[in-house]
């Protein structure tokens, strides 16, 4: 008896596999489960962590921002030449830094960090090269990042000579487990390490009268470091700084690693925002990162909590799983009706320079700028979306309102060409909708059900995605050449209306292997025609007639028909194209007979 295979040596393409590196879930339901939740105790260590209400106590009641809105874009700040370059596999050459700069200027954000001078000749190279090409536009501040170390401060501000306006953004971890393990130091020594970086950075700023160069403090990990310690460090460094309204210094709260829900980070900073010194001295900014997949709703809360600023990443690039997104947050705002205040116009082109200097690409559903947002494959998805776009035609508003596009996306550069595709999953209303814009073949209502069921076989069986042009092929199979090969076929014609206003129609027709000459009259053309083919031994009823308005180019217009018609017992659609409208209506209920006897 042959020995029963091993998981390893299994067939993988089989519909039964087996995992044997995932433990199945064998523990007990907890008992407060209710019946409808059979799920069971996991063999996953959970208890190793802590919540982030176990990490970081925040002294806060009456919180405010779950009744706040945000209605109006904060301040954004870029960071992807600097935190997202860090992060690549491939960092950034001057060229391709050069290529994001501009990017980002034209975009229109009007303060950018443009490196980390004192890490690398490639990153101090490029603030130099900024400092003496021009690149910057007077209204641009560049900002750039320093540990609080002398000999790398000083590096930092010999990099920024020749730069009007500068922020230069010292750091340095703060958190109780960086403090111990990484830096070995208490947090008066951390404190004491700040100030002395924070007098140093001023002494240098001091040297350079002529220049407006700002300050900015982030205590890395913020979000796991005891409150009243940063509010502490923070408030000394405006001090010493002797920050003004009309001269703020910029205090970075970031959430170096995400490690609680967003409501955790928006009690963090409306702590902040509440006891701050010198509040209207004070930007309050944040730097979320995207560990537990939720930067964008913790930057959001931030906003709503007080914070004024916002650093992240196109795209979301950045350590780990990313800084958080400022495509997604801005469109997010536009999406509401608030003004993001940068220029997403042409997304597709955002997004091809990103991919270049970052060499990562932006996956297919990524918000606002994958290829497949704003795309409809579900049936009821896509008649819903042609329902509002017409809806949207006939309408004087100027509001968007269209089921599932929570944006126009147009105003991003998209066309209205990809947002229905058709695939096995796709409804007569897409692809309805697709021979409509890509075709001007307008089906009647009922006859978009009988299509999508031959659209719906040939999908099912290619299991691909059927392109315009693959649905007009299958149309145009379907409906507009039946009865060339057999069946019912007309060769010859003519309509003649009587001075009593009966229609009288001469043909020759073919029916299977027999050609003979008939004629028949009625009270137009097509009831005409269906008198003649009853003389030809083929019965029909005629059940439903249309014509579409003529479309196409002038000297070009071609009429569509359509016709519902019964022959025997099976009752089918068809449908003629023609320049003249009585041709393509005979043509029409010639489709439908033949369709109807195949």
């Amino acid at each position: 008896m042959p020995e029963p295979m091993s998981a390893a040596t299994s067939d993988a393409r089989s519909p039964m596999h087996s995992f044997p590196t995932i433990c199945t879930p064998r523990g007990p339901v907890p008992q407060a489960a209710p019946r409808w939740n059979p799920q069971r105790s996991s063999s996953m260590p959970s208890h190793r962590y802590r919540s982030a209400y176990d990490r970081v106590a925040v002294p806060l009641t009456g919180r405010s921002w779950p009744h706040a809105r945000i209605e109006r874009a904060p301040l954004w700040v870029p960071v992807d030449l600097r935190d997202g370059n860090q992060a690549l596999a491939e960092p950034m050459d001057t060229p391709r830094k050069r290529r994001m700069f501009d990017l980002l200027v034209a975009m229109g954000f009007k303060e950018i960090e443009v490196g980390y001078p004192s890490a690398s000749r490639t990153d101090f190279d490029f603030v130099r090269h900024l400092a003496t090409s021009g690149a910057v536009p007077d209204d641009v501040t560049v900002v750039v990042f320093t540990p609080a170390k002398a000999d790398l401060i000083d590096r930092t501000f010999e990099s920024v000579a020749g730069l009007d306006r500068v922020v230069v953004h010292l750091y340095i971890a703060t958190a109780p487990v960086w403090r111990e393990v990484v830096l070995g130091r208490d947090r008066a020594d951390v404190h004491g390490v700040v100030l002395d970086a924070a007098r140093q950075m001023d002494r240098l700023a001091r040297a350079r009268p002529g220049a407006d160069i700002r300050f900015q403090f982030s205590p890395e990990v913020f979000n796991l470091t005891e409150p009243d310690y940063i509010l502490e460090v923070c408030d000394s460094l405006t001090e010493l700084w002797d920050a003004s309204p009309d001269r703020p210094v910029v205090h970075n709260l970031p959430a170096t690693v995400e490690i609680g829900t967003p409501n955790v980070y928006a009690d963090q900073i409306e702590y902040m925002h509440r006891h701050l010194a010198r509040r209207d001295a004070v930007i309050l900014s944040v730097h979320p990162h995207n560990d537990r997949g939720t930067g964008v709703a913790c930057a959001e809360l931030a906003v709503l909590a007080g914070a004024q600023r916002v650093e992240g990443c196109l795209f979301g690039n950045g350590e780990r799983t990313g800084n958080v997104d400022l495509v997604n947050l801005a469109l997010n705002l536009h999406a509401q009706g608030v003004d993001p205040m940068i220029d997403f116009s042409d997304i597709d082109e955002i997004r091809r320079t990103v991919e270049h200097c970052n060499r990562l690409p932006v996956p297919p559903r990524h918000p606002y700028g994958g290829d497949l947002v704003y795309t409809a494959f579900s049936g009821t998805h896509q008649d819903a979306i042609s329902k509002g776009f017409a809806h949207r035609a006939s309408s004087a508003s100027e509001l968007w309102e269209v089921p599932y596009l929570p944006i126009d996306p147009a105003d991003v550069g998209r066309t209205y060409e990809a947002v229905i595709r058709v695939n096995s999953q796709s409804g007569k209303g897409g692809i309805a909708h697709l021979l409509r814009t890509g075709h001007g073949v307008d089906l009647p209502a009922g006859m978009r059900a009988e299509f999508s069921r031959t659209v719906q076989r040939s999908t099912d069986d290619s299991g691909t995605e059927a392109t315009p042009k693959d649905l007009w092929n299958l149309f145009e199979a379907a409906y507009l050449v039946p009865g060339r090969d057999g069946g019912v076929a007309l060769t010859s014609w003519s309509a003649q209306t009587g001075p009593a206003g009966e229609h009288r129609f001469v043909c020759t027709l073919r029916v299977d292997d027999r050609e003979g000459d008939y004629e028949g009259t009625g009270t137009g053309p097509v009831t005409a025609f269906a008198d003649a083919l009853a003389a030809a031994g083929v019965e029909v009823d005629v059940l439903d007639l249309m014509e579409q308005e003529p479309s196409g180019p002038p000297g070009t217009r071609v009429t569509t028909a359509y016709a519902r018609c019964r022959a025997g017992r099976e009752e089918r659609w068809g449908a003629g194209r023609d320049a003249s409208g009585v041709a393509a209506s005979v043509a029409a209920v010639l489709s439908a007979v033949n369709r109807a006897r195949g």
